[in-house]
């Protein structure tokens, strides 16, 4: 899988431009800052605390490039031209693979990120990347879960055109309580 893609979502007349791009190690520090942030923590089963698990967070989000089923974007707002990109989430396709018909979509925003749009643009730009990339290959549908419980995920989907589908019962361990799935289907 080609691990030097670029997407690029345009300034909209209130929001910067936004670059994602694939993890690299020179942001393991970003990751452990991120995931300080209690909110994130509650909605997200990885949590690197330090350096180390910052690491390994980094790690798996390259191995999902190598193997081409999970494909994590660092999602980046340009700043000024003297001013290097801040870093203000993720989006992530997951289980993708040719002849499947389906993959999930996930994200999440930095604190300082959310409540501006960020989610609902980059996850856009993932998902219409996604449609045209591995359409040919079968993709026509992507899945978005999150709990049932996170109103702020539900607006992105909704923003995002992840229609609702249905509420899905908990299944402890790995999703403790209920959540939605919501689905987007290609266009035709």
């Amino acid at each position: 899988m080609n691990t030097s893609v670029m997407l690029h979502a345009a300034a909209t007349p209130t929001a910067p431009a936004l670059v994602l791009r694939p993890w690299c190690l020179e942001d393991v520090d970003a990751v452990v800052e991120a995931y300080r942030d209690p909110t994130l923590g509650r909605w997200t089963s990885s949590r690197p605390e330090n350096e180390a698990g910052g690491l390994e967070w980094i790690q798996a989000q390259q191995r999902g490039w190598a193997v081409g089923d999970q494909l994590g974007f660092a999602v980046l707002e340009a700043q000024s031209d003297t001013t290097a990109p801040q870093l203000v989430g993720n989006v992530v396709l997951k289980d993708v693979a040719p002849g499947k018909p389906s993959a999930e979509a996930g994200y999440w925003t930095l604190a300082h990120a959310r409540g501006r749009g960020i989610a609902s643009r980059a996850l856009e730009t993932l998902t219409t990347w996604a449609f045209e990339t591995f359409r040919a290959e079968g993709l026509e549908v992507m899945e978005l879960l999150h709990q049932a419980d996170n109103v702020a995920s539900c607006r992105v989907a909704q923003k995002s055109r992840f229609e609702f589908a249905r509420t899905l019962p908990a299944a402890p361990p790995l999703y403790p309580l209920d959540s939605h799935l919501h689905l987007r289907h290609a266009s035709p």
